[in-house]
């Protein structure tokens, strides 16, 4: 049985995992108009696993004897100077998730809910990926710089991109 506190907590999670999958989708929109299909399929199958992982933490709630609830949700930006600007922000974002699902696991060492704390875990790997990937993606661009036969192949290779990250426990 979940505390109100960690229901209301992972309740704040699937919002912000809502979000995120919102984010990937207005990136990847944004990037098709530019032309750039290989990091428009990426931003969309990115979006995809966003919205995977806001399901799994419904499931989670409802299982556990909570009520997970589906929220507004911030609207994400949907323009971007360049494609380098844009994936900055989205390094900035992971962080942001990053930390949030830090919090969410030192709420349950305080409430002494383990076995969210373990289901938790999950996510934390997750998200250490996800900052690795968006880094990864940052240092190509910045190699790349003002370079349009660059910005073509990257868009191209970012199709098949895959970063594994240190402590990934459950590769997918």
């Amino acid at each position: 049985m979940l505390t109100q506190r960690i229901e209301e907590s992972l309740n704040d999670q699937i919002r912000i995992e809502a979000e995120s999958s919102q984010v990937y989708l207005s990136m990847a929109i944004w990037a098709e108009i530019q032309g750039l299909e290989g990091i428009a399929q990426f931003m969309y199958r990115q979006s995809d696993e966003e919205r995977a992982h806001m399901l799994k933490l419904v499931k989670y709630v409802n299982e556990r004897g909570g009520h997970a609830q589906i929220t507004d949700l911030k609207a994400p930006k949907t323009k971007f100077g360049t494609f380098q600007e844009m994936f900055d922000e989205l390094y900035k974002h992971e962080c942001f998730v990053s930390n949030s699902i830090n919090e969410l696991v030192h709420i349950t060492l305080h409430e002494k809910d383990y076995a969210t704390h373990n289901f938790l875990q999950w996510y934390v790997a997750e998200q250490v990926e996800e900052e690795a990937q968006a880094k990864t993606i940052l240092d190509k661009i910045n190699l790349i710089g003002e370079d349009r036969g660059g910005l073509y192949l990257f868009d191209r290779d970012i199709q098949q991109l895959s970063v594994t990250s240190s402590i990934a426990t459950n590769p997918q």
